[in-house]
C-alpha cells in the first residue's frame, strides 16, 4: 500500500511539474509559431495599461529604462537633432538604445520597444554618416535601382547605431516649390515618385515570392522598418504652405498623391505616417475615411499607422486646446502609434479615460496593438531585441560614400552649356593656368547637405565629415592648375586677374519644413552679387545648390553654363566628376523650372504650361578619356 501511495504522489508531482511548465510556456515567445498566432497569444495576456503603452512613442530626451518599464512604452524616437551627445560615436548610440530596451525587456511580458529616427537622405542625425542627395536630386537620376541601393546603405548605417526603424521615405508629390519640404519629394510627377518607392525593398529587404499584399516585411538584422510619409496630399497644399490645406477632388488626390502609397504597401512597407496637412478642410490626423476606410480597408495595409510629431495636438487651433478631443478623434480615425513626444503621461491618462468610458472601443485599441506587434514580430525584435557593436563599421563606410558619389553624378542636371551646342563650356578643361572658385556653397558641407543634417534645420559650416565641392575641384584638376577661392569677389578683383574660367557655387541656406516655405523663391543677395560680379568678366559655370527650382531667369543670359546640383550631400566629389568630364551629365529635371513665381503652381500637363525649363529637361555630355 505504501508503495502504491508513493507511486501516486510521484505521478501527481510529475503532473504539477508539467502543468507549471505549460503555464510558463508563452507561445508568443516561440518563433516557430506563425506571427498571427503569436500576436493573438500576446494580446490575450495584455492589460489595458500594457496595450496603451504600446501605442505611445516618446522622444529620447524624456525616456529612461525606468520610464519604459513603468509605462510599458512601445517606442522611442530621436527627433531632428536629438542625439545622445554631440558627435556621438556609433557605440554611444548603441548603448543608449540598449539602455531603453532593457527597461522594456524588464516588464512583465518583456515586449521590446522599437527605436525610430529620421533618415531622409542617409542617417542624417549622426556624425560621420554618409549623406546622400536629398530626394529631389534622386528624382533627377530616374534610377530606381540606385535608390534601392541607397535604401540598403541607409539601413546598414541606421543599424550601425542600434536603430531598427526609420521615418522614410517621404513619398510626397510636391506640386509647388514654395513648399519648404519640396526637396524631400522625388518629383512633381506621381509616376517618378512611384518608381522611387524601390527604396523600400532597399531599406526592408526584397519580398519573398507570393508574399501577401499589404503585410509588412523586414528581412532580418541588416534591414530596418520603413515609413511611407506623409499620408496623404502633403505636397499639394495651397501656395505650398507647410501643414496647410490641399484643395482637390478625390480623383486628383488618388491619381496624383496616392500612387506612391499603393506601391509602398505592395512592397511591404511596415508603417505609414499621417500628414499634418488637411484635405478639403479636414485634418488628415482625424480623417477616418482616409486612414481606416481607404488605407486600411481599401489598400489592405496591415502595418501600423503613426502620427507625426505632436500631430494629434495640431488638430485643434491653437494646438493642444482640447487634448481629450484630439486623442479621441485621432485614435478613432485609425492612428495606431502616437508620437507624443514629451507629455506621455497626459496622453496615457487621456486615452485610458476614453476607453474606460466607452468613447473609444477596446476593439480599436486591439487593432492598433495587433498592428504594432505585427511589425515588431516581423522585424525579429522578440528574438534580437538588443543591438551589438558588430555593425558599427558600416557608418560612413567607403562603399557607401562611393555610392553617394555615384548618386551625386547622376543627379546633376545641365540646364545650359555655352551659347550654342557648337561651343560647349562643359566638360571643363582640367589643365588651365588659374581657375576662380566663388560662392557661399563652394566650401561648406552644411550648405551642400541642406536640412535634416546633424540638426533638424541643418546649418552652414563643416558640421560633419565629407568632401566640399572646392576640395573636389582641387582633387580633380591638373596639379599645375592654380585654384583660387574667393567666396565673395568684387567685380574689380575678377577683372584684374586673368582667370581661365570661373565656377560659382551658390544656393539656398539650409532649412527644413515650415522654415523653408518661401513665397518669392529668390536666391540670397550674396548669390546674386557673386553671379553678377564673376560672370560679367570671365567665362563662368554657375552651380546651383538648392532644394528646388529658384528664380534665375534674369541671370541666364550672362551665365555661360548652368547646373542644378540640388542638395548633393556629403560627397561633393561627384560634382567635380561630371563638371570635368570624367563622367557625362545624364540627370533630368524632376520638377518644372518656372520663369516667375507668378506662374506657380505650374506642373507638367497643365493647360498654360510655359516654363523656363520643362519637366524632364536636361542636356547631356559624353565623358572624355584624356582631359
Amino acid at each position: 500500500m505504501a508503495t502504491d501511495s508513493a507511486f501516486l504522489i510521484g505521478i501527481l508531482v510529475l503532473c504539477c511539474w508539467a502543468a507549471m511548465a505549460d503555464a510558463e510556456y508563452m507561445a508568443y515567445k516561440d518563433p516557430k509559431h506563425p506571427i498571427n498566432h503569436r500576436i493573438k497569444d500576446l494580446l490575450g495576456r495584455m492589460t489595458l495599461e500594457e496595450k496603451i503603452g504600446q501605442m505611445v512613442q516618446i522622444d529620447r530626451t524624456v525616456a529612461s529604462a525606468e520610464v519604459m518599464k513603468k509605462y510599458y512604452i512601445g517606442s522611442v524616437l530621436s527627433g531632428g537633432g536629438s542625439v545622445p551627445a554631440k558627435k556621438a560615436s556609433p557605440k554611444t548610440w548603441v548603448d543608449m538604445v540598449n539602455d531603453f530596451q532593457m527597461g522594456s525587456l524588464s516588464t512583465r511580458l518583456g515586449i521590446p520597444m522599437i527605436y525610430g529616427i529620421d533618415a531622409v537622405h542617409g542617417h542624417g542625425n549622426v556624425y560621420n554618416a554618409t549623406l546622400f542627395p536629398h530626394n529631389v536630386g534622386l528624382g533627377a537620376t530616374r534610377d530606381p535601382e540606385l535608390v534601392k541601393k541607397i535604401g540598403a546603405a541607409t539601413a546598414l548605417e541606421a543599424r550601425a547605431t542600434g536603430i531598427p526603424y526609420v521615418f522614410g521615405p517621404c513619398i510626397a508629390v510636391c506640386r509647388d516649390p514654395r513648399w519648404g519640404r519640396c526637396y524631400e519629394s522625388y518629383s512633381e510627377n506621381p509616376k517618378v515618385v512611384q518608381a522611387m518607392t524601390e527604396i523600400i525593398p532597399g531599406l526592408q529587404g526584397e519580398l519573398p515570392a507570393n508574399f501577401r499584399k499589404g503585410v509588412p516585411y523586414i528581412a532580418g538584422k541588416k534591414k530596418v522598418a520603413a515609413c511611407a510619409k506623409h499620408y496623404v496630399g502633403d505636397g499639394g497644399t495651397t501656395k505650398g504652405i507647410n501643414e496647410n490645406n490641399t484643395v482637390t477632388s478625390k480623383h486628383e488626390l488618388l491619381s496624383i498623391h496616392m500612387p506612391g502609397y499603393s506601391s509602398s504597401i505592395i512592397k511591404g512597407v511596415a508603417t505609414v505616417m499621417v500628414s499634418y496637412s488637411s484635405w478639403n478642410g479636414i485634418k488628415m490626423h482625424v480623417n477616418r475615411d482616409m486612414i481606416t476606410g481607404f488605407l486600411k480597408n481599401t489598400l489592405r495595409f496591415r502595418g501600423f499607422v503613426i502620427s507625426d510629431w505632436e500631430g494629434i495636438d495640431r488638430t485643434t487651433s491653437p494646438p493642444h486646446a482640447n487634448y481629450t478631443h484630439s486623442i479621441l478623434a485621432g485614435v478613432n480615425a485609425g492612428i495606431d502609434m502616437i508620437m507624443v513626444p514629451y507629455k506621455y503621461e497626459e496622453f496615457i491618462d487621456g486615452l485610458t479615460f476614453l476607453v474606460k468610458n466607452n468613447s473609444i472601443p477596446i476593439s480599436r485599441i486591439d487593432d492598433a496593438v495587433k498592428r504594432i506587434l505585427r511589425v515588431k514580430f516581423t522585424m525579429g525584435l522578440f528574438e534580437n531585441p538588443v543591438a551589438d557593436y558588430s555593425m558599427t563599421k558600416y557608418l560612413g563606410s567607403r562603399e557607401h560614400r562611393e555610392l553617394a558619389r555615384e548618386a551625386v553624378r547622376k543627379s546633376l542636371v545641365l540646364l545650359k552649356n555655352g551659347e550654342s551646342a557648337d561651343e560647349p563650356l562643359i566638360p571643363l578643361p582640367k589643365k588651365a593656368s588659374t581657375i576662380l572658385v566663388a560662392g557661399s556653397h563652394a566650401n561648406d558641407i552644411g550648405n551642400q547637405c541642406g536640412g535634416w543634417t546633424i540638426e533638424w534645420q541643418g546649418q552652414s559650416g563643416n558640421t560633419t565629415s565629407g568632401t566640399t565641392i572646392l576640395e573636389a575641384i582641387k582633387n580633380t584638376v591638373d596639379p599645375k592648375t592654380e585654384v583660387v577661392f574667393n567666396e565673395n569677389p568684387d567685380a574689380s578683383y575678377v577683372k584684374s586677374n586673368k582667370f581661365s574660367y570661373a565656377i560659382v557655387l551658390v544656393g539656398e541656406p539650409p532649412y527644413s519644413e515650415t522654415f523653408g516655405d518661401s513665397l518669392n523663391l529668390t536666391l540670397p543677395d550674396s548669390a546674386s552679387t557673386a553671379i553678377t560680379n564673376v560672370c560679367a568678366s570671365v567665362k563662368c559655370v554657375v552651380v546651383l545648390i538648392t532644394g528646388r527650382p529658384v528664380v534665375i531667369q534674369q541671370y541666364v543670359a550672362q551665365i555661360d553654363a548652368l547646373v542644378a546640383a540640388w542638395l548633393p550631400g556629403t560627397e561633393g566629389q561627384g560634382v567635380a566628376d561630371v563638371l570635368f568630364g570624367d563622367y557625362g551629365f545624364t540627370g533630368k529635371l524632376p520638377r518644372t523650372w518656372f520663369k516667375t513665381v507668378d506662374q506657380l503652381p505650374m506642373n507638367v500637363g497643365d493647360k498654360h504650361y510655359d516654363p523656363l525649363y520643362p519637366f524632364g529637361y536636361g542636356l547631356t555630355t559624353e565623358p572624355i578619356k584624356d582631359n
